[in-house]
This record gives structure tokens, C-alpha cells and sequence, in this order.
């Protein structure tokens, strides 16, 4: 059994009906960071109050309908500085308590550590509101820990944590003398001048820095110098002078930071596809498991819907096939496609049924993503390929109809309006009557935002994933064609062939017609395009930085 937290009901009984604050720290920016106490408290939230930073971070936990108050800014000039003065939380949070609502005040990284929640908690202590505390991954240890950068070893390293907008000289002075590892909190056009500080106070020029902006996100980017030539790699690289240069950013001073041994430790940014623009064109449903199989590699996956999922103009013939189902009409019914299965189970659940209904009767699937829809509905196949996952491969498998062997010689084919012929005259040679219904029509979504348009056609997208030959011509009749620079992969043959005809050079094929096989042909190809980077001294940079106006580097 799991242990139980003492802190698993949003809201203690003693103070039921009374107003209550959880103080939650949302990390430095990986949605993932976010921990299950977070998770759960974002459940219950009447009310969420978050900086901007992280708000669409903790927002998609929270319940449908749950009151956003904004946290504007008030002052620009502390924007310039890098520290905004919002408007008053502290009201925000009281007000919302004092009217009986479970208010979650968000910050980043952790309240204790991170920010001015203890100010709102005093608030809240000295008006006798209840609140709690649910600590977060702090920006100081999560950011270097994603750029791959240990602040301590076996021997124990004395680690110092400086917020350059606030250090004195007495402070500077304190973590000068000292030979541990510095985390310095500070903003990207003042790295320099904290460095400056610190080799003021006693620190050697030669001493490594590490310094990372956007840490833990995919935007992430880290620069390796030493305190003595942190201003100078900057300039050659022309990272400053930049309007974002007011942005934060945590560096890291001492031994642990030295580029040797964080080449072998950057985890984060080595991904095959870290911060590739991919590309993601199918329904909106369908693309959710892809793009989190992306964010693994690294990617940031822009869903695109180019086709849409609509019910079949006459649906009697559906309605009769689903009512022949449960009378013992077919022996057999096959499911071609993820969308078949969400159009007969919809169908069931019109009529009150539930899987139950498919009993003695045999259930086949093209594949495992259609497979898996199926025991989500409660229903485990009893033929997939074992081969191709196609209706071909599935005709390889399919037991031709025996009389003897079969009561019934019916078999059920729900399907899209555009579905091939293939498995329907396979069938019928294997001696099946068959029932072609169309359970769902496919038809072309609506164009994409203009700046979406423009970066297909701009080159913004590094990658551009087709699952079929209608997502190819969908995308480019609603979007246009891909800009050259643009990595191409395709799911199969027929696919690469639609692809090609429409002026496209094909890059990744995948060895089998699987999403997430195509995902990950597409990982080794960014894993390649990195290591002969590498290998030949060269930057590592996004295809999409290829194209003419691109900056090489981007740091937001």
C-alpha cells in the first residue's frame, strides 16, 4: 500500500468552510518538475494565482471554470532590471481566502526560496487564514542540474548561493574567499559584472562559469567561459548587446562547471531533437501521445490539425451494422483505424451499450496504436499483424473462412468514407462476406493561424511529420508547402511517393508504418546530424537555423 500524505486533502477538515492558501512552487519551468502534491492541489484550486512564468505550466492541472486573477506589472523600469513588480499578490490571495475559496498562489521555482511568498504568508498567518506550504524544485538546483553541472562531489564541495540584484560587498566578499561552488542568480547583460565581483573578491580569472538562460525548457541554452572571458565569449558570439539581456539566467562558478566535465554530463541539451520546431499534422486526438514521445527527444511538437473527423452523412447503415453486432449478424469485425474504433464505440454508447456487446465475437486490429484503443474500451484483440501493420499485413494473418469451423461467415469493416479497397477484396477471397460501412468521413480541417503559415512556408519548423498521404495534401492545401530547409519524414513508401509529388524532399522514412517508430527514425536522424557536427568542430545547430536570416543561436 502507498503511503498516505499528511497533506492529501486540499483543505482540512478544521477549516472546512473557511478560506485556505496553498503556497506552491512550480519550478523553474519543466511542466514535469511540477510535483504530485502540486498536482493534486491544482485539483482542488477555486482559485489559481500565478506569475505569468508558470502559469500555463501548473494551469493544465487545474479544474475546468478555476478563476485566474492576472498578476500585471506595474512598474516597466523593474522589467528592464529583470525583477517586475507585480501587482499586489498579497491582496489578491487575501481576498480570495477571506471569501471561503481554496486559493493556490503559484510561484517559480520554490516559495521559500524563490520570490516574496513569505511576505503573503505572514499575511495570511497574522489574519488567521490557514495555508500550506508545497515546496518546488528551486530555480538554483534545478537549472544547473539540467545543464548538466553537479554542485557538489564525494568530497562534500561547499556550495554559496548569491542573488546578484541584492549582494553586498560583504557578500561578495564572502563567497570570494571561498574555493566552493558559487550559484550565482543574476541576469544575462549582468553575468559580467558579477563575475567581475567575484575575481574582485579574491577569485581566480581562470576560474570555470558556467552560465544557462530558459533552464530546464526547451529553449535552454548554456555557455561555458570562465569569469575572466565570460565577456568576451559573449561578444564573439553575439550574445549581447540584446533586448533579451534583462532576462535571468543561473551561472555557476567553480571546478564542478569546467567544460570537460560537463560534456559529459549534459543530459538535457544533448537530446537528438532538443529544441527542433516539430511539425506534428494528424487530429488532435491522435497527436497527443506523439508529441509527448517528442518533448522525450527533446523536440517542442506544434500540433496542426489537417484533418478533421466528422460522422458519416447517413448514418442507418452504421446504426443497422452496430444493431447486427449484437444480434450474432458477423463473426468477425476489423478495426482499420483509431477513428473506427472512437466512431463504434460513440455508437454504443448512444444505444447504452459497452463492451459487453462484443462478446462471441472475434476482434481484429491493423495495429497497435488501433489495438490499444481497444483495451481502452475495454476489448482485447484477438488478431494484429504480426508483420506489417497494414491491411495487408493483416489479410497475412487473416484465417480464411471455414464452414465448418465458422457459424457465421459475415464480417463487420467499419471505416473512413476514403478508405483503400485492399482489405475488403482480400477478404472477399478469402471466402468473408463483408459488410463495408463508412463509420466516419475524413475531411480537411480549416488553415492554421497566419503565423503558423508563415512558418511552414518561412522555414520556422525544423521537422514535419506526415502519417499518411492525405496529411500531405491536407497540410499543403491549407498551409503551403514546407520550406526546403525543413527536415522531411514520412511514414512509409506510399507516403514519402505523396510527399515527393508535391515537391518535397523526403529525409526520414520509417522502417515501419508506426508513429512512434517514425518518431524515433526521426530521433537517430537528429542524433546523426549532431554527432557529425561534433565530429567535424562545427556548431550544433537546428535545421531550421540554416535558412538565410536565421539567427545561429537563439536564446529564448
Amino acid at each position: 500500500m502507498s503511503p498516505t500524505s499528511p497533506t492529501t486533502s486540499p483543505v482540512s477538515p478544521v477549516f472546512a468552510g473557511h478560506g485556505h492558501v496553498t503556497f506552491l512552487g512550480a519550478g523553474p519551468g519543466d511542466p514535469g518538475l511540477l510535483t504530485l502534491r502540486a498536482v493534486e492541489a491544482l485539483a482542488g484550486a477555486d482559485v489559481l494565482i500565478a506569475e505569468p512564468e508558470v502559469l500555463e505550466v501548473v494551469r493544465g492541472h487545474a479544474r475546468a471554470g478555476v478563476s485566474t486573477p492576472e498578476l500585471t506589472v506595474v512598474d516597466e523600469a523593474s522589467t528592464a532590471a529583470g525583477v517586475p513588480v507585480l501587482r499586489d499578490a498579497v491582496n489578491l490571495v487575501m481576498e480570495a481566502a477571506r471569501g471561503g475559496r481554496r486559493v493556490v498562489r503559484a510561484v517559480t521555482g520554490d516559495p521559500g526560496l524563490d520570490g516574496n511568498a513569505g511576505a503573503e504568508m505572514l499575511a495570511c498567518a497574522a489574519a488567521g487564514i490557514p495555508f500550506e506550504v508545497v515546496p518546488g524544485v528551486a530555480n538554483v538546483v534545478g537549472v544547473p542540474a539540467y545543464a548538466g553541472v553537479p554542485l557538489r562531489d564525494e568530497q562534500g564541495t561547499d556550495v554559496r548561493f548569491v542573488d546578484a540584484r541584492t549582494a553586498d560587498d560583504r557578500c561578495w566578499a564572502e563567497v570570494g574567499a571561498s574555493d566552493g561552488t558559487v550559484v550565482v542568480s543574476t541576469s544575462l547583460d549582468s553575468v559580467a559584472a558579477a563575475a567581475g565581483e567575484l575575481v574582485a573578491a579574491g577569485r581566480k580569472p581562470d576560474t570555470p562559469l558556467t552560465v544557462t538562460i530558459a533552464g530546464t525548457t526547451t529553449r535552454q541554452r548554456t555557455w561555458n567561459a570562465t569569469l575572466g572571458t565570460i565577456a568576451q565569449v559573449f561578444k564573439q558570439g553575439k550574445v549581447l548587446p540584446s533586448p533579451e539581456g534583462h532576462r535571468p539566467v543561473i551561472a555557476v562558478v567553480g571546478e564542478r562547471s569546467a567544460p570537460a566535465q560537463r560534456d559529459q554530463l549534459s543530459w538535457f541539451e544533448s537530446k537528438p531533437l532538443f529544441g527542433w520546431r516539430v511539425l506534428v499534422p494528424r487530429t488532435k486526438e491522435q497527436a497527443a501521445s506523439l508529441s509527448d514521445q517528442l518533448r522525450s527527444y527533446g523536440a517542442v511538437p506544434h500540433e496542426v490539425p489537417t484533418i478533421a473527423v466528422e460522422p458519416p452523412r447517413t448514418p442507418q447503415q452504421m446504426e443497422r451494422a452496430v444493431k447486427g453486432l449484437v444480434t450474432g449478424r458477423y463473426e468477425w469485425i476489423a478495426f482499420t483505424s483509431v477513428n473506427a474504433v472512437k466512431a463504434v464505440r460513440e455508437k454504443f454508447e448512444e444505444y447504452g451499450l459497452d463492451a459487453r456487446a462484443f462478446a462471441g465475437i472475434k476482434v481484429a486490429a491493423v495495429g497497435e496504436q488501433t489495438a490499444a484503443a481497444l483495451v481502452d474500451f475495454g476489448v482485447k484483440p484477438d488478431l494484429v499483424p504480426s508483420g506489417e501493420q497494414s491491411a495487408a499485413g493483416l489479410l497475412e494473418d487473416w484465417p480464411p473462412y471455414d464452414p465448418v469451423f465458422d457459424p457465421i461467415d459475415r464480417v463487420f469493416l467499419p471505416r473512413a468514407d476514403i478508405a483503400t479497397e485492399t482489405l475488403v477484396a482480400g477478404l472477399i477471397e478469402l471466402g468473408w462476406e463483408v459488410d463495408d460501412v463508412t463509420a466516419y468521413r475524413t475531411v480537411r480541417a480549416s488553415p492554421p493561424p497566419a503565423d503558423t503559415r508563415e512558418a511552414i512556408k518561412g522555414g520556422g519548423f525544423d521537422a514535419v511529420l506526415f502519417t499518411s498521404s492525405s496529411t500531405v495534401r491536407n497540410l499543403v492545401g491549407i498551409a503551403g508547402k514546407p520550406h526546403n530547409v525543413t527536415v522531411i519524414a514520412c511514414i512509409g513508401p506510399a507516403t514519402a511517393k505523396t510527399a515527393e509529388e508535391h515537391g518535397l524532399r523526403v529525409d526520414v522514412l520509417s522502417p515501419e508504418p508506426s508513429v512512434h517508430k517514425l518518431a524515433e527514425a526521426l530521433a537517430e536522424f537528429g542524433l546523426r546530424r549532431r554527432e557529425a557536427a561534433l565530429e567535424a568542430g562545427d556548431p550544433v545547430t537546428r535545421p531550421s537555423e540554416r535558412r538565410p536570416g536565421a539567427r545561429r543561436r537563439r536564446t529564448t
